[in-house]
């Protein structure tokens, strides 16, 4: 199965709540989009940060489990985010994670955040720590 095909007949449960979908993935990159949802914004009807923080997480979690080994899962140790810009209810955020580092305990992936407008609305670095499982 390709790795597309493995994310989209695999998601994350978090990532179908939040309506996050998987549209490209290979081996040095997975691409996701998602609609900002009134119940995914502040008061001020903004995308949440914990809600970008969250699709970044899940496309850096999705790109290093199309890269692990038989017998081993993931989890996340460290995300740092940069919020650059905001995002109105009823936009549509792309997701982008590229590898930093694919090593055998950790992978450290980059996910740029851009908004429909073309907009750099965050930078998150993640490292996800390899398990046996």
């Amino acid at each position: 199965m390709n790795p597309l095909a493995l994310l989209q007949a695999n998601p994350m449960p978090l990532a179908s709540l939040m309506g996050i979908t998987c549209t490209q993935a290979d081996l040095d990159s997975v691409t996701a989009t998602m609609v900002v949802r009134a119940d995914l914004c502040t008061l001020a009807n903004r995308v949440h940060g914990g809600t970008m923080m969250a699709l970044a997480d899940t496309v850096g979690a999705a790109a290093t489990v199309i890269n692990l080994p038989p017998g081993t899962t993931t989890t996340t140790i460290e995300s740092k985010t940069n919020f650059l810009t905001s995002a109105a209810e009823g936009t549509m955020l792309t997701a982008q994670a590229t590898p930093i580092h694919k090593g055998r305990r950790t992978q450290v992936w980059q996910t740029r955040i851009t908004t429909e407008a073309g907009k750099l609305a965050a930078i998150v670095t993640q490292t996800q720590m390899v398990l046996t499982i």
